[in-house]
Parts: structure tokens; sequence; C-alpha cells
């Protein structure tokens, strides 16, 4: 899709109100998402700013990972809208949320096995050397080339690009999976429980890669139980529960306690507070 009309709605289409300020690179209003009778999101505004990393918290079901979906057109919303990087827009699949600049690390990482580090990071998008058509030859080296100056970007240590995927331990494949964010000049960048399945050490790691795309001001959206985690690596903490926004929570105006209070329904801010709401 060409860059000039990559999923922007223009002219009397486009929602002229409300549009976010300069430094707003995401915002939603009003997202929802139904799955039939299910209301696995209901009218979310969120916004997140250039520069911030915003956690994302609540239980399991609350809605976190279907929002995720929502913003990055892995699935159709049910309803609301989204602006990115100053533009009201309407991606038609994960591809064109992916060019438009939101790089997402999901759970299940998304890589293939039996290839290496280069030709997983440019998977779907591979540097062609000469366009022949089918028989289009790539540009290994500018690939390669490319994959250190992402894994430098990051600090991510990989002894060895040309290792296959399945012979790199989890931490090392989690950070191929983030070192990809970095490759490709994200805009925006999404993680979906990045240390859920890693021990210390490679938890370690990825907190590092993390705090290292913070001294860059690059913006960061990570979803987490992990509530040290949290306190440590993000300006502000958004709470889900049962598909709703229940809390906006600066760091240094909250603690664990009381994000506990927001996740388990103790309490919700008064401006979130829905009469009757399930």
């Amino acid at each position: 899709m060409p860059s000039d009309i990559q999923t922007a709605i223009s002219g009397a289409d486009a929602p002229q109100a409300n549009h976010p300020a300069g430094d707003v690179i995401l915002r939603t209003e009003g997202l929802t998402k139904h799955y039939g009778g299910v209301h696995a999101l209901t009218g979310c505004n969120f916004e997140i700013h250039k520069g911030e990393h915003v956690a994302i918290m609540g239980d399991n079901g609350a809605g976190k990972s279907t929002f995720v979906r929502q913003i990055t057109a892995v699935e159709k919303r049910t309803a609301g809208r989204i602006w990115f990087d100053g533009r009201y827009v309407e991606f038609e699949g994960p591809l064109d949320a992916r060019e438009a600049g939101i790089e997402t690390v999901f759970q299940t990482l998304a890589l293939a096995d039996h290839l290496d580090v280069p030709d997983n990071l440019f998977l779907g998008r591979e540097k062609i050397l000469f366009n022949l058509g089918p028989f289009s030859i790539l540009d290994y080296k500018g690939m390669r080339e490319a994959t250190l100056r992402g894994l430098e970007k990051t600090g991510v240590k990989i002894p060895n690009i040309n290792n296959t995927i399945q012979n790199m331990s989890g931490g090392q494949r989690q950070c191929v999976a983030i070192a990809r964010t970095a490759t490709f000049h994200s805009k925006l960048t999404i993680m979906d429980e990045p240390t859920a399945a890693l021990g210390v050490q490679e938890t370690r790691q990825v907190e590092e890669i993390i705090r290292t795309l913070k001294q860059q001001g690059e913006p960061l959206i990570l979803i987490s139980h992990n509530m040290r985690q949290v306190m440590d690596l993000c300006d502000r903490i958004v709470v889900w529960r049962r598909g709703r926004v229940v809390a906006n929570l600066r760091k240094e105006e909250t603690d664990g306690q009381d994000v506990v209070a927001y996740i388990t329904g103790a309490k919700t801010q008064p401006e979130f507070d829905i009469p009757d709401a399930v």
C-alpha cells in the first residue's frame, strides 16, 4: 500500500474532532470488541505519548491482549476510533500496522524456528538486490548488516546470528523478537508478557533492552503481571478489569498495593466508574 494513503482516512470520512496532541503517538477512543454476546472490550479510551513507557495491567481475561489485537488489526474492532502518529487510521491488517510503525512482540514471538536471525528479522519484508519477479535475488549482505545494527541498537547479545532460532535459548529468542522492532525503526513498540517464560538472567537482559529503548526515547506499551518489573520500567500504569479501563496511574503517585486494588476491583477511579457495569 503506498505510504501516502497508508491506512489513513482523509476528507469527509475522517473524524475531525478530538484529534490527539502533537506528542501523542497512539490514542484510542471508545475502543470496543464483542465476540457474539461476550463483551471482551468496552469503551476503552487510551493514549501514550512519544518517549513514554506505559504498562497495561489486569487479571487474566481483563481485555489486555484483546486491546493489543485491535490496535494492531489482528482482529477487526466492533466499535471505536484509533489515531496513530497524528492520523486517524483504519488498518486493514497487521501488515498495515507494522508498515505504519507499530512493532509487536507477542507472547508466541512469531519466529520461524528453522530460520536464522537475519531471515527472521526480515521475514515478509526481505531486502531485494535484483527484482526479477519470482526469481528475485535477495540482499543477504544488506539484511545481515541491518540485523547487526538492530542488535547493537538494543544491546542484544547474540553470539552467532547465523544460528537457527530452534538452537537458541528462550531468552535469546525473546531478544531476537525485540531486536526486530529496533531494526525497522518502529514508532511504537508493544510487548506482551516479554519475560513470562524466562529465567532470572534472561529476564534481566530483556529488561535492560527495555531501559535502552527508554533512553533512546522510543515509546513502549508493556503488558505484564510482574509488579516489580512494571514499577521499575514504566512511567504510567493503565489497569483493565472485565474489558474496561478502571485506572490510569502515574508511577510516582501509586504503589503495588494500590494497583492490586484496582486489578481486583476493590477500587475504581471515579472517572472510570460505570454504574451497574459487568
